[in-house]
């Protein structure tokens, strides 16, 4: 699980710098602009994922079967009154903890990245996707955590327990990977990031959260043949 721990600390120590840095980046001007360079930058990254999807049916078909499965189930309300309880504790001080724990939770999971990686790890030792992953995570952890909060680096829990997981079963694990699989969830997964960065550009407001079983939706409609 060396891959993942280290994935985890870098969202960690990513986010302590963010904090450290944000008193300046809140007394500044700034924080608009770097939440809304975020947002667009983060649309670039949605929009490449999402593109991977080789099928429309099952792109749809996996978000609207999502949707229903997360509404039913309510994560989205969920998340957000973990999240306020940890607010509870905290004050104010750390700004909207649930938001940044959602939509980092979000950015870091969604996509096929850190399922390869686990698999990778898993199999054959070999942590270096996840290596790479921790970079990227570690970087955008600093921009959360100042624009947005200590939130962020709560989001290090969900990354560690599903790469955690996919890693110590990969054995039993990476024979239902298909790349099709693969590129059904990035797509999916992209679909989701795109919500990310058009709520942080406040143009929506998205349940991100709600949307989170349109990723096994497409898993299962792939293994099914659809």
């Amino acid at each position: 699980m060396t891959g993942a721990l280290v994935n985890a600390a870098a969202i960690l120590l990513g986010g302590v710098a963010g904090l450290l840095l944000r008193d300046g980046v809140s007394k500044g001007s700034c924080k608009k602009d770097i939440m809304q360079a975020m947002g667009l930058a983060i649309i670039i990254i949605a929009i490449k994922m999402a593109l991977q999807s080789q099928s429309g049916t099952v792109l749809i078909a996996s978000l609207a079967l999502g949707a229903v499965l997360g509404g039913r189930l309510d994560l989205d309300g969920h998340m957000e009154r973990f999240a306020a309880r940890i607010t509870k504790n905290t004050g104010d001080r750390f700004g909207d903890v649930g938001k940044a724990f959602v939509s980092a939770s979000m950015l870091y999971c969604v996509g096929a990245m850190g399922i390869v990686g686990a698999l990778s790890d898993g199999l054959t030792g070999d942590a270096s996707v996840l290596y790479t992953k921790a970079m990227l995570d570690g970087a955008a952890s600093i921009l959360f955590a100042a624009s947005m909060g200590a939130g962020a680096l709560l989001a290090a829990v969900p990354v560690l327990l599903y790469e955690g997981i996919i890693t110590l079963g990969a054995s039993s694990l990476s024979a239902f990977f298909t790349d099709a699989m693969l590129a059904e969830m990035n797509g999916v997964g992209g679909v989701l990031v795109l919500a990310i960065g058009l709520n942080m550009l406040e143009i929506t407001d998205i349940r991100i959260a709600n949307l989170l079983p349109a990723l096994f939706v497409a898993f299962f409609l792939v293994y099914l043949g659809f």
